[in-house]
């Protein structure tokens, strides 16, 4: 196994189609805490989490042996996207709900990108913050909880929110900006003064 842990994502998962199932469990055992943390905090029930997560992993096995893992993006990227989907099919067939979307408010989100960009990047570093922030990010609609949680706790960009979402960069944008305006007033409504929303 640790000869496996050297190796890139691309090789490992180029060794699985050849028959070695060590590589996979090498890229299990990369990708499945950071995965299954996203799956937890996107369900919030640790039951559902579990069975998420495994599906997750079966689905992954199913298109890697149908060659339909794309080599030109990230292994955990196209992971986070199956997870995703999986997540919303779930939510889809218990609440019978679509998925509320930010598009028809319209607007060129791409003014907003300095404000988006500057975000936490450089100041989460205070803890007491943080726990405020992620307090702040709990009230969000989920769209908006996801983005804010997908680009600064999984450090993903933009464009790899836009891909595991299913969504354009530009309602990525929108809705990470969407979130800092309601963030910002619910700071203010409870009087904390965060200066880095």
């Amino acid at each position: 196994m640790e000869y496996f842990k050297q190796m890139a994502d691309k090789e490992l998962v180029n060794l699985y189609l050849f028959g070695n199932n060590e590589a996979f469990d090498c890229l299990l055992e990369r990708y499945k805490d950071r995965l299954y943390r996203y799956i937890l905090y996107s369900v919030r029930n640790t039951d559902l989490a579990d069975d998420l997560f495994q599906e997750t992993f079966v689905k992954a096995i199913v298109h890697l042996r149908q060659g339909r893992y794309s080599e030109t993006g990230k292994f955990y990227s196209w992971l986070t996207r199956i997870a995703h989907n999986l997540m919303i099919d779930f939510f889809r067939q218990e609440s019978g709900c679509s998925v509320v979307s930010n598009e028809e408010n319209g607007g060129d989100v791409f003014e907003q990108i300095d404000v988006v960009e500057s975000y936490m990047e450089a100041e989460l570093v205070n803890e007491e913050t943080l726990r405020d922030v992620r307090k702040l990010m709990e009230k969000l609609p989920d769209n908006q909880r996801e983005v804010v949680f997908m680009r600064f706790y999984q450090d993903l960009s933009f464009k790899e929110i836009a891909e595991i979402t299913g969504v354009s960069i530009n309602t990525s944008l929108g809705r990470m900006r969407y979130a800092l305006l309601n963030m910002r007033r619910m700071a203010k409504e409870n009087g904390l003064s965060l200066e880095i929303i």
